[in-house]
């Protein structure tokens, strides 16, 4: 199982909100670019860049992103308000690895099902989860799709993987959503990515014993709650 820090972006600083909520950002650090580059420096190799303001409607970091593709030579999969072809196309020319859409995705799946087949194995499906039903649009948006049910739908096409978020627990380093994360990892065929509520090393083992391919790392690493160097080292594929 690889951790991937994640690096948030708004206003074009790095933050961490708590439970998606914008108006509970507990982290804010104003050079993304650095603090990518430190992840690297502890020694992973994998990050997680995602573009809140995008995904929320209110603006774009696609100059940072843009910067850090550039500058921060680590594979880097890259999120955050992805909802058309031309987006895609811009992240990929400009050095992304793997490109997350999430909204686009659950609402179109004609669309989708075309950039899968124009992209095999470079897109992600994010799937934000509150108590097993999708939400969307920045966490918006609950709908009444059940997440194994979109796992289920999206099966067949040749994607690198599931991001599934538990946004019930981001944030609050409480532990994550076993019982949905091994349900997810059960039910898909491709990778799957877990995120949200991950503070301790066991909180690691339990996924990993789970089936996960991968964790998303925000807060636990912000805070300090996790040691960057010990965790790059036992979690790095």
């Amino acid at each position: 199982m690889i951790a991937i820090p994640a690096v948030d972006l708004r206003e074009g600083a790095c933050v961490q909100l708590v439970g998606g909520a914008l108006d509970e950002e507990r982290v804010r650090l104003d050079d993304p670019v650095a603090v990518a580059r430190g992840w690297g420096a502890a020694g992973f190799t994998r990050l997680h860049v995602v573009d809140l303001d995008a995904a929320f409607g209110q603006g774009t970091n696609a100059d940072v992103i843009a910067e850090i593709l550039r500058e921060v030579p680590l594979e880097i999969q890259v999120g955050g308000g992805v909802r058309s072809a031309e987006r895609i196309e811009q992240l990929m020319a400009a050095g992304a690895d793997r490109v997350i859409v999430g909204t686009r995705a659950l609402e179109d799946p004609w669309w989708f099902e075309e950039m899968a087949s124009r992209y095999p194995q470079q897109l992600i499906v994010a799937c934000d989860v509150r108590e097993r039903r999708v939400v969307t649009r920045g966490w918006t948006e609950t709908t009444s799709r059940l997440v194994l049910d979109v796992i289920e739908e999206l099966a067949a096409l040749p994607i690198a993987g599931f991001l599934v978020t538990a946004v019930h627990k981001e944030g609050r380093m409480g532990g994550t959503d076993l019982p949905l994360m091994q349900d997810v990892a059960e039910a898909a065929a491709v990778p799957v990515l877990a995120s949200g509520g991950i503070g301790t090393v066991a909180d690691l083992h339990a996924l990993e014993d789970r089936g996960v391919a991968g964790v998303v790392l925000g807060m636990a690493l912000y805070t300090g709650a996790l040691d960057p160097r010990a965790i790059a080292e036992e979690f790095h594929a």
